[in-house]
């Protein structure tokens, strides 16, 4: 196959995974701000849609250089066999995301393609560093306890503070704002992080630049955003435990600064992660009682399934491939 119709193939591949991660992860963002009834769905997604597009354009490059150059060498490979890699990678990644979407599970992106890129180097038989995979690894691990733990932390401190400081009167509408701005911090945050599943590839493959290849998926997240970003906001927002508004905000604000912490190292985790934990962290102030544990078990399962899948998918795509045009 020509080398032009693999990277235009490589192109349209890394649209369609930034329109999936836009549709899967919209709800990281406002998910809990719709289910404390604080906002619309329809206000949550202009707001996710903008921020979410501003944090992928101004810090998007720091985890696209992780995706892209850290985890199989691209830009030290062949041009062509850096772009097949990096085609079976993208798609591989957005098979398993678009079937989660569907299935309406809060779904690491992040896992996806770094399992799929993982996969894809060892069909290519290219050298995988797997000290980065295991560092990641860590963080994935690190990131839902991590955000429970202060999202627990900090519902805690805000009861205790907020009578204190906020008149009675005024606690909903200043509560409502903190949901909003806190909500598009994590949007912001979640564009820098998870930007760089979708294009990280290419601009490793050095296909686009760095800059160009971040405002593309920025815009392909969007995309995504506003046409499918509905299906799992419903489950983050309400099936996982009943929020108040003040358990809204301190979740965002508690997954917000995880994954900013992470961005800022460059390490690409998980922004579904982080904002699952943290909802469970707000529920167990209210008890053990309060939260859905089989909405749980089910995106556990979803969780632990995705680099797997995404990895198997792409090593078997990749092998299929490559027999079939030897």
């Amino acid at each position: 196959m020509p080398d032009t119709i693999i990277i235009a193939l490589m192109l349209v591949m890394s649209i369609a995974l930034g329109w999936s991660i836009g549709a899967n992860d919209a709800a990281n963002s406002l998910g809990t701000a719709v289910g404390s009834r604080v906002i619309s769905l329809r206000q949550a997604i202009l707001l996710i849609a903008v921020c979410g597009f501003l944090g992928a354009y101004l810090q998007g490059q720091y985890v696209t250089k992780t995706i892209g150059k850290g985890i199989v060498q691209l830009c030290d490979l062949e041009q062509a066999e850096a772009t097949r890699i990096a085609l079976v990678a993208i798609f591989s990644g957005c098979v398993w995301v678009v079937l989660a979407t569907w299935w309406k599970m809060p779904v690491s992106t992040s896992h996806s393609i770094v399992g799929a890129v993982a996969g894809a180097g060892l069909a290519a038989r290219v050298p995988v560093d797997w000290r980065i995979l295991r560092d990641i690894f860590i963080c994935w691990i690190a990131t839902p306890a991590g955000a429970a733990l202060l999202g627990y932390v900090l519902l805690r401190f805000f009861q205790w503070l907020f009578p204190k400081i906020v008149p009675e009167r005024f606690s909903r509408p200043v509560l409502t704002a903190l949901v909003v701005v806190s909500g598009c911090y994590v949007a912001y945050s979640w564009g820098a992080n998870d930007v760089a599943n979708a294009t990280g590839l290419i601009s490793g493959a050095k296909v686009m630049s760095p800059l160009a290849s971040v405002a593309l998926g920025g815009l392909a997240i969007v995309l995504g955003i506003v046409t499918w970003g509905y299906k799992v906001i419903d489950t983050v927002g309400t099936k996982i435990t009943h929020l108040l508004p003040i358990m809204a905000f301190a979740a965002q604000f508690a997954s917000a600064i995880n994954v900013n912490v992470y961005t800022l190292f460059g390490i690409p985790v998980s922004t579904s992660h982080s904002i699952v934990g943290a909802i469970f962290g707000v529920g167990l102030v209210r008890g053990i009682r309060v939260v859905n544990l089989a909405i749980m078990k089910e995106i556990l399962i979803c969780w632990l399934a995705t680099p797997l899948v995404s990895g198997v998918v792409s090593y078997a795509v990749y092998t299929g491939a490559a027999w079939i045009i030897r």
